[in-house]
């Protein structure tokens, strides 16, 4: 992770976010936090990447997100050049779907 990044307003900022309980929560607290573009900008991006990852065409990605192919192509790189945050979120998603 960038060192530009891990600041104490940053950790201050994920204790909160690891103190949410439950979806319900996370509106009230990203709502508060987060515009409403900000918010949907994030949720397409995760939604790009989770796309990607189930083999879609950039095409298809870009007709259901409404992402750009530069958006595409960024988090495309995230994919596979980051820090694997997606893979592992997606890991401990498909784990609990599974167990439901």
């Amino acid at each position: 992770m960038s060192k530009k990044i891990r600041t104490e307003a940053v950790d201050h900022l994920f204790e909160a976010i690891l103190s949410l309980k439950d979806k319900e929560e996370c509106y009230t607290f990203f709502e508060d936090v987060c515009t409403v573009n900000e918010l949907l900008s994030l949720s397409q991006r995760f939604e790009v990447a989770r796309m990607l990852r189930t083999q879609k065409t950039y095409l298809d990605i870009a007709e259901k997100t409404g992402a750009s192919t530069a958006t595409i192509s960024r988090v495309n790189r995230s994919l596979n050049y980051g820090n694997d945050g997606y893979d592992m979120v997606f890991s401990r998603i498909s784990l609990e779907e599974q167990a439901e």
